[in-house]
């Protein structure tokens, strides 16, 4: 038997009322892969946080390579070889992808405090050669997509789990989320290089990339291992029963209620460009329906969508909200035409950590300088129970949240309030179970019956046949086509990059 890398034992973790942990003990042999999976808020990013030292246990204590250990701070368990991806990474804008990479330990690549860029590069392309060489050491952070910066993330992780001459630990958070087919199969290739010479833990709702790349899968459900079983001997239904407690069915139904026709159109593109990202687009979407728009790396979609949020204005073309043109000069102003976005970037862009879910809930409805606080409770107490929010209360600070809870807040946001003309949604069911999958896609579907406009941007194919009534595809920053949700449905097998 292989020795422990590392070992939880009895960690227990509570915040306020809320005892997220409730003595979970783990351990992950030395070249082994741990899938650890569970709905959102069984507190799965919790215990990857005190593992890395982002978080201290209330109870428990950490072992590492068969020493107890207390970690003060998060280099303390980089320094010990400890790499962690968040579920929400981020990145410092206004640096390079190598900076960003060894922040905080630039070792080689810093000397007297100066920078030594030629090995500060090699130290970063050392880390990206095994999960995206096409991205240069030396390019802008900010310059990057956000599937780029969540492959940046990992190469950060990467990097800091070999500092020391052990072999490293991985915690790695959602790592797959929001990239397109060709990011996923190559992210996981790298996990299984890096089998060979590293411990890794892998939390992820796509449980197809569990079963795959791991030894072994650990259930969690409020706080505490449930379950385990060999990833050769189970399956993703098995799966599914454990986290819930019940059977639930993995797919969800394709299409919507054909008896709901949509309106007149609200949203029209002509000729809109943005170079680089997107050229030439049209595309028009009716009040009461929902349109899909998908894409491999560097389709445009994501750009496009930052466009109609109001974030980067068009170079040339034109945009109508029901017939009306619009010159969106900022994202203020796009809310003012009616255009809600809820961003892939949830974390940083989608919602504000610092305030309580029923503050965030209200943000899109809040006018003047008068606050009402019964108002905000009862309209927060309502989508908490039509979204299944996971929250202590009303009053938790959203960054205290599971991803896939901030990401419903997200979207409530906008639901909320004043019904948005278009709504807009990049990637709105990224790291969510099933059952949360199902909440959003009612309150989406529940949106486009109210009259709104909805523009899905997702990367997989399969999830925009199960939610929308079009799906248009784009390929370098051109739409290549626009078929039906039964055609895509018939088409879910063929890839997207090939769909021209």
């Amino acid at each position: 038997m292989n020795a422990v890398a590392i070992r939880a034992e009895g960690l227990r973790k509570r915040y306020g009322d809320h005892e997220v942990l409730q003595g979970v003990t783990l351990d992950v042999q030395a070249g082994e892969v741990v899938g650890l999976v569970g709905e959102n808020g069984a507190g799965k990013s919790t215990l990857l946080e005190l593992l890395a030292g982002v978080a201290r246990p209330d109870e428990g204590r950490i072992v590492v390579r068969g020493a107890p250990v207390r970690w003060r701070r998060p280099r303390d368990a980089a320094d010990a070889g400890i790499g962690f991806m968040p579920q929400e990474p981020s990145m410092v804008p206004g640096i390079t992808v190598a900076e960003n990479i060894l922040l905080g330990r630039e070792g080689a690549g810093m000397r007297f405090g100066l920078v030594r860029w030629r090995a500060m590069n090699r130290l970063a392309d050392e880390a990206l050669r095994e999960i995206d060489p096409t991205i240069a050491p030396g390019a802008q952070t900010q310059s990057l997509s956000f599937q780029q910066r969540r492959r940046v993330a990992f190469a950060r992780a990467l990097a800091a789990g070999t500092r020391t001459p052990e072999a490293p630990v991985l915690l790695l958070d959602e790592p797959t989320s929001a990239l397109d087919p060709d990011g996923v199969e190559a992210l996981l290739r790298g996990i299984e290089r890096l089998r060979a010479r590293a411990s890794i833990v892998f939390v992820s709702h796509r449980l197809e990339d569990v079963l795959r790349v791991c030894d072994r899968i650990v259930v969690m459900a409020d706080g505490r291992c449930v379950a385990e079983r060999a990833a050769a001997a189970t399956t993703a239904q098995e799966l599914q029963h454990l986290m819930a407690g019940r059977t639930l069915a993995v797919e969800m139904a394709y299409g919507r209620d054909r008896s709901h026709a949509p309106g007149r159109t609200c949203l029209e593109l002509k000729q809109l460009t943005r170079i680089p990202g997107y050229a030439d687009v049209d595309l028009a979407v009716r009040s009461g329906e929902v349109m899909g728009l998908t894409g491999a790396t560097a389709s445009g979609c994501h750009e496009l969508g930052r466009t109609l949020s109001g974030i980067d204005a068009p170079q040339r073309g034109r945009m109508s909200i029901d017939g009306r043109i619009v010159v969106l000069r900022d994202p203020a102003h796009a809310v003012a035409h009616g255009i809600a976005y809820v961003p892939a970037d949830r974390a940083s862009e989608g919602v504000v950590g610092a305030l309580s879910v029923a503050e965030n809930l209200a943000l899109a409805d809040r006018t003047g300088w008068r606050i009402d606080r019964r108002r905000e409770r009862a309209v927060a107490a309502r989508w908490i129970e039509r979204l299944r929010i996971a929250t202590p209360s009303a009053s938790t600070r959203v960054s205290e949240l599971s991803g896939g809870n901030q990401q419903k807040v997200a979207l409530a946001k906008w639901l909320a309030g004043p019904r948005p003309r278009v709504l807009v949604l990049d990637d709105p069911l990224r790291a969510l179970d099933v059952r949360a999958r199902r909440d959003v896609v009612d309150a989406i579907r529940a949106a486009a019956l109210n009259g709104s406009a909805v523009l899905v941007i997702a990367d997989a194919l399969e999830e925009l046949a199960a939610i929308c009534d079009r799906v248009a595809v784009m390929r370098d920053g051109r739409i290549r086509e626009d078929r039906s949700t039964s055609a895509a449905t018939r088409a879910l097998r063929v890839p997207v990059e090939r769909a021209a």
